[in-house]
């Protein structure tokens, strides 16, 4: 009885002190690492190109309307064409303007026929005057009849220059070069300066511009970085250091690089940005940009001087703020508080970390502070941009190709009245052309 006794109380202290051994190493840590992937915090240059949605605009927008009434005899181009500047667009009927100037030159013929005829009674009035022949009122009346009919000639040829400003306003003609409209008004139409003047429209394509806006943030954290330092701009920080490319819908750059013209004074308060427009050469006129088409705009130029760069998976938001875990000599991580700023799938630590540390880059959702762990090292480094397709040079010659097959093969639609012998000069090249 004594030796089970002996027994049991020795089967019930293994036990016990079992338990109790497992009990300690569970409220303790685990003698094994946790294998974690951990990167070297980068120091570097880093370009920071910023791209937002933009919309393409012409420089240029205008409404042609007529300066003077009457029967819309003919339109002299194509509707959606590039026309140069000076072409004729429109004829208003010139035939009442015709008689209108025929009236003034013969108002005009008339008054100087009167200055003749008071200057020679002025003349003889003055000698006879000179010898006492005349009276003095006689004198003076002369004198007046002929600085009157001087005064007449004035006035009748103003009339006559307002009679050929009003003919010659009745060839519509282009006041700029670029891209015409639809009609608004066709062939045989009544038309008025004051009422149903508009005749079409016209948009300037050389040279574009871009409008988009740029969160207002990150405006003032560029412009903030600038005056401190930490953002530089290429080539001596110029007004030309940042330059703009647009980006079409399948990846395209547009050949051609922009640069900023203008930014709002204001902020915009109900999207909290800056409106801002670059402008774009388009020497050849061609229709790889349009008006009204939606891009992308990259801007490049700027550079954060020694940035400290993280992975965005690095960084852990909590209740007191962003931490990373940094992992020490003794293979031990620390929290480690810090502020961060998004760039391109990374975070730019501007507090917390100098660069050269080993952070744990993933699963940090498992991670607590003084956990041993074990490294394994990933690389980590700047992304690259991936660049816009450039067009290549059989793309921009089938583009232009395009343009001027639309333009050669495609019917004339102007619009003349019957019985007109209106040409204008567009329908002219183009026959001399075939």
């Amino acid at each position: 009885m004594k030796e089970m006794k002996v027994v049991a109380t020795v089967l019930s202290l293994i036990v016990l002190g079992g338990l109790c051994a497992c009990h300690k190493k569970d409220a303790g840590q685990s003698d094994v690492a946790l294998p974690v992937s951990v990167v070297k915090v980068l120091k570097t240059d880093l370009p920071w190109n910023m791209e937002y949605p933009a919309q393409v605009a012409g420089s240029l927008q205008i409404q042609v309307r007529a300066q003077v009434g009457g029967i819309l005899k003919a339109r002299l181009f194509d509707e959606g064409v590039y026309v140069e500047q000076g072409t004729q667009l429109f004829q208003i009927d010139p035939q009442e303007y015709e008689v209108a100037l025929e009236r003034a030159e013969g108002n005009l013929a008339q008054a100087q026929t009167d200055v003749n005829r008071t200057r020679r009674d002025y003349e003889r009035m003055k000698k006879l005057r000179a010898d006492n022949a005349v009276s003095q009122k006689d004198y003076d009346d002369s004198l007046s009849a002929y600085e009157a009919a001087q005064a007449a000639v004035k006035v009748a040829k103003a009339g006559v220059n307002d009679a050929k400003i009003n003919l010659e306003y009745t060839r519509v003609l282009a006041p700029i070069s670029g891209i015409t409209g639809k009609e608004a008004q066709s062939v045989g139409s009544l038309v008025s300066p004051t009422g149903n003047g508009l005749l079409t429209t016209m948009v300037q394509i050389q040279p574009l511009w871009v409008n988009f806006s740029m969160p207002s943030a990150q405006f003032y954290k560029l412009a903030e970085g600038f005056f401190e330092g930490t953002i530089t701009l290429k080539e001596g920080n110029n007004k030309d250091s940042i330059y703009v490319e647009a980006i079409t819908a399948d990846g395209r750059v547009y050949p051609e690089r922009g640069s900023i013209i203008f930014f709002d004074s204001s902020e915009d308060v109900k999207t909290s940005s800056l409106a801002m427009r670059a402008e774009f050469p388009n020497p050849s006129n061609k229709r790889m940009l349009m008006p009204g088409q939606f891009v992308r705009v990259r801007l490049i130029g700027a550079t954060y001087k020694d940035a400290v760069l993280i992975p965005s998976s690095a960084v852990l938001s909590t209740s007191t703020g962003n931490i990373a875990y940094v992992v020490q000599a003794d293979n031990t991580v620390k929290a480690q508080p810090v502020k961060v700023q998004l760039q391109d799938n990374m975070y730019i630590v501007t507090e917390g970390l100098s660069g050269g540390e080993t952070v744990v880059s993933e699963g940090l959702i498992k991670i607590k502070p003084n956990m041993k762990v074990t490294p394994q090292m990933k690389d980590f480094s700047l992304p690259e941009v991936p660049p816009a397709t450039q067009p290549s040079t059989t793309t921009a010659v089938n583009v232009e190709s395009f343009d001027e097959a639309l333009q050669r093969d495609s019917a004339g639609d102007q619009q003349v009245l019957p019985d007109t012998t209106i040409v204008s000069s567009t329908t002219a090249d183009q026959t001399d052309k075939k």
